[in-house]
């Protein structure tokens, strides 16, 4: 039941986390990726520190802290600026498109670190999953703007980053819970782009700002910023990683009903059918069977 609870938050950050899409596609052309990506994380992190020190939970250890840093700047760092940086070249549809990938990385990574075992059904699952994507966005990828292949590789190089911090973060998750872990990784790669903002100046573009565009900024941090990635930290600690990346195809669905309830844009057959294909490739991989095999106690391998 707990690995349940675990796929439901992963779909729920998931489902944000396709609402900030349109929110940065949205100021993408007034600031830079990396000084938004610092406005983002570093929201984020303020509002999870007050509730990390309420709670008074258990902070990462000593040994824990190399680790945990490494992928605050794997996760928080470069994660976002290579995200942020392919909505410059790339479509929406695209670009959520290339993240979707994210699945099959996990599953491959997973599998060759030796974290989790590459079963039938769960493979199967994926590629379900991510053929609901494509169908959801098949009108959107009709027209192709000039260069878009540079953002689809960005796109899909932040997708690596996402799919190792998936299979290296629930050792960690496991020690000190998802809130410290969550805030401690966000705070290191928040720190991190907001010294390199400053010094290279990408704060001045904020004076300009009307009141959309910081709406849109503050969305991002509270919403997309603490609330997804807390969600994506506690979904990480209760299922396998592949389990939680499979959730990232529903992604792009909600990008494109967030859009089209604030842009007009149509919905179409694609993207029902799409759904539904979607979540029955969710279905088919959180429901496969784990092998016969018990793990002695405190291991952090998953498998199924």
């Amino acid at each position: 039941m707990g690995e349940i609870w675990g796929v439901m938050a992963a779909v729920l950050s998931s489902g944000i986390g396709g609402t900030a899409v349109v929110a940065t596609r949205y100021v993408m052309g007034v600031i830079d990726p990396l000084t938004l990506g610092a406005l983002r994380f570093g929201i984020g992190f303020v509002l999870l520190l007050p509730i990390a020190l309420l709670q008074r939970a258990t902070w990462p250890g000593r040994r824990d802290w190399p680790g945990v840093a490494s992928l605050g700047l794997l996760f928080f760092a470069l994660f976002p600026i290579l995200f942020n940086a392919s909505l410059i070249y790339t479509t929406a549809a695209r670009g959520a498109l290339a993240l979707s990938t994210l699945p099959l990385l996990t599953l491959l990574v997973g599998a060759l670190l030796g974290v989790e075992q590459l079963t039938f059904r769960k493979t199967l699952g994926v590629l379900i999953a991510m053929s609901g994507v494509a169908m959801a966005l098949l009108s959107g990828l009709a027209t192709v703007p000039a260069g878009a292949w540079r953002g689809d590789l960005l796109m899909i190089g932040a997708a690596l980053c996402m799919a190792l911090y998936n299979v290296w973060s629930r050792p960690f998750i496991r020690r000190s819970g998802p809130i410290p872990f969550a805030t401690a990784g966000m705070g290191v790669g928040a720190l991190c782009l907001i010294v390199v903002a400053v010094l290279r100046d990408g704060l001045a573009p904020l004076a300009a700002f009307d009141l959309p565009q910081w709406s849109a900024v503050a969305y991002l941090g509270v919403f997309g910023g603490a609330v997804t990635f807390f969600l994506w930290a506690f979904a990480l600690g209760r299922a396998s990683p592949t389990r939680v990346a499979i959730s990232v195809t529903v992604n792009p669905i909600t990008a494109s009903l967030f859009g089209a309830a604030l842009l007009g844009e149509a919905i179409r057959w694609n993207l029902v059918v799409g759904l539904v294909t979607v979540f029955a490739g969710i279905w088919l991989a959180v429901t496969a069977k784990r092998p016969a095999k018990v793990y002695s106690a405190g291991t952090d391998s998953t498998s199924g």
